[in-house]
């Protein structure tokens, strides 16, 4: 055998362990033209060829070759070829095949001393046991490969089959719920493919996603998948391909579109049943019915599906997902009220090593038979024992953005418990169902990502790039390639956030006793806003007395919302036509109306005269409460929870120093910041060329209290990253969420910077609720744009009233009486 022949099978296991397959294959068909056929390296040239052949589809071929070689083989190569067998099984779906292969030629590699083949047996048997959800299995082979390679050096690949052990692990990771660990795992992997195996990086991207979809990140999901699918028409990465498109019907999925879910679905079936694997065209199957079963049509046919593509991917080796089927079938079942049809589909029991998902499923559909069957009892229980598996795999996380990050099953859970206490009626369990079903992000200590120069350095050039973008928009044009760069800088900062853990530990809920007395304690109401199909429900408790009452429609409200905060937008600090003054004018009354007839009128009975704290549910978040009339000169604060409220009506800090911040650009802020001195002598100022970032965050640090004059940004698609400029760059959510301390209380006097992004189960992302996360008692900020020479005159009497002793809360009231079309907004604590 020629040398000429040896180098081109090495540089095809390279091609194709880089993901080019069909550059592999080319070399093969090369090297077989100018081999011998007698001699015993055929046969290993026939086999990966084979190999090649699978990876692109062409699972005849590789059968066939593998025949070929099966007649040439030497007894001391036979491993190879079991190997190589099993790996076409594991492509054509036939996983207890490929077991039994790959176990016999483990078997012969240990009597021998090829330990850089028995390595690479180990890691594809790992592989296959986590397709098949056997973890234990998987890791055990995974890290026996790992060890094994990482002690045979650098010589015949082993770093890139290390590498691939790791990036197995990671996967594995993800089965069990540790994502954090799951992504750092793919980062290590990264390094080396990234040197030895481009091709596997986008193979990396499609786990990625997989990661971030079991966090409850769909759209972030989404987008790595879109970098994926980019690049398979160059790659020629069949498999992959098909996975990456099933992945992607599954984050449509949970995403709430299920019609495009189901259409990328079928794709991913069509792609498997041309490469005759039948195993994942049936996983593709159970995404479809799944898709099918969302979009309302839950009809006996796909229930009777399911239970078959249950029975049919048990008989494949796929546990995990016939058990998803059989539950999706008993889900079915009960919607068309067949509960005895429903039950044979639910004889198994929760396994604590099932997928989270797996887990999270059966206890909803267990809640839904609860029910079905009149048991409150049980769907208490089981929508409760759900929830807590939820929490539990929330508390692994560190960053904000995945512990506000849900699965759309958890969601379910808490309306299926919520549906039930609603039935119940009694109030301490609505109650209860209402703390159990929101915020829950607010419950965990907070966790600052480690520093490390690559973060550090991110940081910096997005500031400046925000900067120059700035600049930009000031004189009236757009920087399109600082902005291109901003965003790749935010995706890098927030992807590091992912990989932090959380710490553990977390606040109990508070008891419907408790908030009573506390409501008693601070004469205030509370106010939980609720959605009950397409009507807004309210609940109001007082200290002697709970009511719940029925509002106006959604629909109704939040378009009102919409539009309201659109005119104020329109008309904040303008020189406008009277004419189209008295248009927009006129419009926010209409809408103040509506909002006051659907949203206000019904409680105002319930509220009396006392201080209102409010629990806004979606669209909510971001209502001027201060502008409704029944509202004006009423101290009101807005939380996302009772906990939350209690935990910060029950803080007690002593005071400090006051921080007075007056940001670039803006016509009236040193004048604010200078009279805002008048009123607190001690405070430091940063105005001018002294209002830096550092300087700020150095200083807000140690302040108890902090006011910042400056222009405000909500960045609504990338939320971490809203903001306040300062004279040097802005200051992000992202760097709130690394200080060691914040004040206790923060005025911002800039537009929008009170919006929040609400996730699912009412979970907020924003500035201000990075402030509140991270331990500020009380935050006053606005909804909409400010005009500016009226916020002067506003915050001055805010805090005239507060060194006074005013509770904030009661200061912003008086503040704004005078003041109709002020958007601003106690959060957290107001007295």
């Amino acid at each position: 055998m020629s040398d000429r022949v040896r180098d081109l099978h090495q540089r095809a296991i390279e091609e194709i362990n880089s993901g080019r397959p069909a550059v592999g294959a080319r070399l093969l068909r090369e090297a077989l033209r100018l081999a011998d056929r007698a001699e015993p390296l055929t046969a290993r040239l026939l086999g990966t060829l084979a190999a090649a052949e699978v990876a692109q589809g062409n699972t005849g071929r590789a059968l066939e070759l593998l025949d070929e070689a099966d007649e040439v083989v030497t007894a001391e190569d036979r491993h190879l070829l079991l190997s190589q067998r099993a790996l076409v099984a594991v492509l054509t779906g036939r996983m207890d095949d490929a077991l039994s292969l790959f176990d016999d030629a483990i078997l012969r590699l240990r009597r021998t001393d090829q330990k850089a083949a028995l390595t690479r047996v180990l890691l594809n048997r790992g592989m296959l046991h986590q397709i098949a959800g056997r973890v234990r299995l998987a890791l055990a082979d995974l890290d026996q490969c790992a060890q094994l390679g990482a002690s045979l050096g650098p010589d015949e690949g082993m770093p890139r089959t290390v590498a691939k052990a790791v990036h197995g692990r990671g996967q594995c990771r993800v089965l069990t719920g540790d994502i954090p660990g799951a992504l750092r795992d793919f980062d290590i992997a990264a390094e080396v493919y990234a040197d030895q195996g481009q091709g596997m990086l986008a193979v990396l991207a499609g786990d990625r996603a997989r990661a971030l979809l079991a966090a409850g990140l769909p759209s972030e999901a989404a987008t790595e998948l879109d970098t994926f699918l980019k690049r398979v028409p160059e790659l020629r990465m069949g498999h992959e391909h098909a996975e990456a498109e099933l992945t992607m019907a599954r984050a449509r999925l949970a995403a709430g579109d299920p019609a495009e879910a189901r259409r990328w679905a079928d794709r991913a079936r069509l792609h498997f049943r041309r490469r005759r694997n039948d195993t994942w065209a049936a996983v593709a199957e159970l995404a479809m019915l799944r898709a099918d079963f969302a979009a309302g049509n839950g009809t006996v046919r796909v229930a009777r599906a399911a239970a078959r593509l249950a029975d049919r991917l048990r008989s494949l080796g796929l546990r995990n997902d016939a058990e998803e089927a059989d539950l999706l079938a008993a889900r079915t079942y009960l919607a068309r009220g067949r509960t005895a049809e429903a039950r044979v589909h639910l004889s198994g029991r929760d396994r604590p090593g099932a997928p989270l998902t797996t887990r999270l499923l059966r206890r909803l559909v267990l809640a839904e038979l609860g029910a079905a069957e009149g048991d409150q009892r049980r769907t208490f229980a089981e929508a409760r024992a759900g929830l807590a598996l939820l929490r539990e795999h929330r508390g692994r996380f560190g960053s904000l953005d995945l512990q506000t990050g849900t699965t759309s099953l958890g969601g379910e859970l808490a309306r299926a418990g919520l549906a039930a206490a609603l039935e119940n009626g009694r109030p301490e369990v609505v109650y209860r169902w209402l703390e159990r079903s929101r915020a829950q992000a607010f419950r965990f200590p907070p966790v600052r990502t480690p520093a490390d120069e690559h973060t550090v350095d991110a940081v910096a050039e997005l500031r400046q790039l925000a900067r120059e973008a700035r600049a930009a928009e000031l004189k009236g044009s757009q920087d399109t390639d600082a902005l291109r760069r901003a965003r790749q800088l935010e995706r890098e900062i927030r992807a590091k956030g992912w990989r932090t853990d959380g710490v553990g530990g977390r606040s109990a809920e508070v008891g419907f006793g408790e908030v009573k007395a506390e409501l008693a304690d601070a004469d205030s109401v509370l106010v939980s806003f609720l959605v009950d199909g397409g009507r807004l429900l309210a609940q109001v408790v007082g200290d002697r007395r709970a009511d719940l009452l029925g509002l106006g429609g959604t629909a109704a409200v939040f378009e009102a919302i919409a539009r309201l905060r659109s005119d104020l937008d329109a008309a904040c600090g303008r020189r406008l036509h009277p004419a189209l003054e008295q248009v927009i004018h006129t419009s926010i009354r209409r809408q103040l109306g509506v909002l006051s007839e659907h949203l206000l009128d019904p409680l105002l009975p319930a509220i009396g005269d006392h201080n209102v704290v409010l629990v806004p549910t979606g669209a909510l978040s971001a209502m001027p409460w201060g502008l409704l009339d029944a509202l004006r000169g009423r101290p009101v604060t807005v939380t996302p929870s009772p906990s939350a409220w209690v935990s910060a009506k029950r803080t007690t800090r002593p005071a400090g120093p006051v921080l007075l911040v007056g940001g670039p650009n803006l016509k009236h802020s040193s004048d604010e910041v200078r009279r805002l001195a008048r009123i607190y002598p001690d405070s430091t100022v940063l105005d001018g060329d002294d209002a830096t970032v550092d300087n700020a965050l150095a200083a807000v640090n140690r302040s108890s209290l902090a006011h910042f004059a400056s222009h405000g940004h909500h960045e609504q698609e990338n939320v971490l990253f809203s903001r306040l400029d300062l004279v040097d760059g802005p200051l992000m959510a992202h760097d709130v969420h690394q200080l060691a301390a914040v004040p206790d209380h923060v005025v911002l006097s800039s537009c929008d910077i009170g919006q929040a992004v609400v996730r699912a189960g009412d979970e907020i992302l924003g500035f201000t609720a990075a402030l509140l996360y991270s331990g500020s008692r009380t935050v006053v900020s606005s909804v909409a744009r400010v005009d500016d020479e009226a916020a002067v005159e506003v915050m001055t009497a805010y805090h005239r009233a507060l060194a006074r002793g005013v509770p904030p809360g009661e200061a912003l009231a008086d503040a704004t009486r005078s003041e109709p079309l002020m958007p601003f907004v106690c959060h957290g604590w107001g007295g």
